[in-house]
């Protein structure tokens, strides 16, 4: 089965998807688009020589779309997904599911009603391979007991509309949810510690920061978010046993010796860095949508990475520990 896929707000991130899906990614087919902008969506319909729907409510009812990936806005995300749920039809919504734990608990009592997981959210890095050693060494105990991982997150650059709030909640989601699924526990209190502010910076950033998480066992996680470093794309991450570490190597495919040293090339945006984790979570979701199986990260997922989120930016605008206090998890999702 060849599943038709319907995309809701093709920006520069869905179009990324979309040409994965036409050029290297098998068993799906891009059958419509829908954005808020309507020269938008003709654009990327005659681009694609798909179907321009008027509306994102017209692409989930429509008949020849099996399956919603929806790049839209993250604000916009909550009222499709929901109609999606509703529709019956298999969503991938790219992070966050919504800005708010409160909308993560309305979809997931949505998916409870329909007594089935249906939504699955972006989380990439879930998919990269070094995150994947990484976490098959740890889980398998060969070093001991995990007791402290360092993350590293930084951009060359953010633009202007770029907010105070989005270090957490548009950047540290990120190694928010990939920590969570790295150690296996949840996050119970997070701080945030203010360094020196880089001059590089929008005048309403704290810029660099560092994102302090405990996870429920006591394992203690830093995150440095620093999105105005003026060279490149820098994700790292070592993970501190008690017999031993593990890090991700660095991610280039080759190293230069010469007159200059020894170097070799930074990346510099996600697709770059993360172009083939990108596929393999993009690849695995078709193919589970087409068995109308469940693969990836739930709703749940959305919904603890939204409330640590609400937590850090608490913290952001205060000093100390701020407590994470979640639902109860539904069966749904044990």
């Amino acid at each position: 089965m060849t599943l038709r896929i319907g995309m809701i707000g093709p920006g520069g991130m869905g179009q990324a998807h979309l040409d994965r899906i036409r050029t290297v990614i098998s068993g799906g087919e891009i059958a419509g688009v829908s954005d808020i902008a309507a020269d938008n969506t003709a654009a990327v319909a005659a681009k694609y020589g798909v179907t321009a729907y008027a509306s994102s409510a017209e692409l989930i009812e429509s008949p020849d779309v099996d399956a919603v990936m929806i790049c839209s806005y993250g604000p916009a995300h909550e009222a499709d997904v929901l109609a999606c749920i509703a529709a019956g039809k298999r969503v991938f919504c790219e992070k966050p599911l919504t800005p708010t734990a409160a909308g993560g608990e309305r979809i997931m009592a949505a998916e409870q009603e329909a007594g089935r997981k249906l939504v699955t959210v972006g989380f990439m890095r879930r998919f990269d391979e070094s995150y994947r050693q990484m976490k098959a060494i740890l889980d398998s105990g060969e070093i001991g007991a995990t007791l402290i991982v360092h993350n590293r997150h930084r951009n060359p650059t953010v633009p202007q509309h770029y907010t105070w709030d989005m270090a957490i909640n548009d950047t540290g989601i990120h190694e928010i949810d990939t920590m969570r699924w790295l150690v296996g526990e949840e996050i119970v209190r997070v701080r945030v510690d203010k360094p020196r502010k880089t001059t590089n910076r929008f005048e309403h950033l704290q810029d660099p920061l560092i994102l302090i998480m405990q996870t429920q066992s006591g394992i203690w996680i830093d995150d440095e978010i620093f999105v105005n470093n003026q060279h490149s794309y820098d994700i790292q991450c070592e993970a501190v046993a008690e017999t031993g570490t593990i890090r991700l190597s660095d991610q280039q495919l080759i190293e230069r010796t010469g007159t200059l040293g020894r170097s070799n090339l930074l990346t510099l945006n996600h697709n770059e860095r993360f172009g083939g984790a990108f596929v393999r979570e993009v690849q695995e979701w078709i193919s589970a949508a087409a068995r109308d199986e469940h693969t990836g990260s739930s709703s749940w997922d959305g919904y603890a990475a939204a409330v640590v989120c609400d937590a850090g930016v608490q913290a952001l605008e205060t000093d100390g520990w701020v407590d994470v206090t979640m639902m109860a998890k539904p069966a749904l999702y044990a």
